[in-house]
């Protein structure tokens, strides 16, 4: 017995939305995901712990300070570029002078669904970046009106090193708007343009 060829295309098109509602779901880089939520939760953890139950302020300072290291290289080179198709980096010009490149991924075509961000990805990517330096900056709070002033410094690299990824990624997703602001009306302008001459022409 032979399918009927409008039938085979029903089912196609069913397993498509399906393949495409579930893909939105699944997180396509789980190493990424764990690594861009584990080095800054264990951080804050160490933090917590050395500052309740007491222990070596030194080894708490290093170990804290490599965790907040590893954070801010793993987020800024891998998982921003992963899991939302962002990232932003120092360039030093020919002629000496040092600017911020802030870049967001475009795609098109048939490369779109195979590099696009999953919702989930996305999710986990700007709760852990967003929520993290707040918790710093609470942590600065309380250490700046508890006068323990050799935490603080501890502190405020966290605020500074986790902040800079913050500044970075959302003047990377800001730009990435505006160039598409700019666009869309640079494409109006030449419509209105465009319309305005022929009316002339024709007049």
């Amino acid at each position: 017995m032979k399918l009927d060829s409008n039938d085979e295309d029903d089912v196609a098109l069913f397993d498509a939305e399906e393949d495409s509602a579930t893909r939105k779901k699944r997180i396509k880089h789980p190493m990424a995901s764990f690594f861009h939520l584990f080095f800054r939760v264990s951080a804050v953890l160490v933090y917590l712990l050395c500052g309740s139950f007491g222990g070596s302020f030194i080894a708490c300072m290093v170990t804290i300070i490599l965790l907040l290291s590893c954070d801010f290289w793993t987020v800024k080179n891998i998982t921003g570029r992963l899991m939302v198709g962002l990232r932003w980096w120092n360039q030093v010009d020919d002629d000496g002078k040092s600017r911020w490149v802030f870049e967001s991924r475009k795609a098109s075509g048939s490369q779109s669904s195979a590099s696009r961000s999953s919702n989930a990805e996305s999710r986990i990517f700007w709760l852990g970046l967003i929520i993290c330096p707040i918790v710093w900056v609470i942590f600065a709070f309380f250490a700046l009106i508890s006068f323990k002033i050799k935490w603080l410094a501890v502190v405020i690299m966290g605020v500074v090193l986790q902040g800079a990824n913050l500044y970075g990624y959302v003047r990377c997703k800001v730009g990435a708007r505006t160039n598409l602001k700019n666009m869309a009306t640079n494409y109006l302008g030449r419509q209105f343009l465009k319309q305005v001459c022929d009316s002339e022409a024709s007049s």
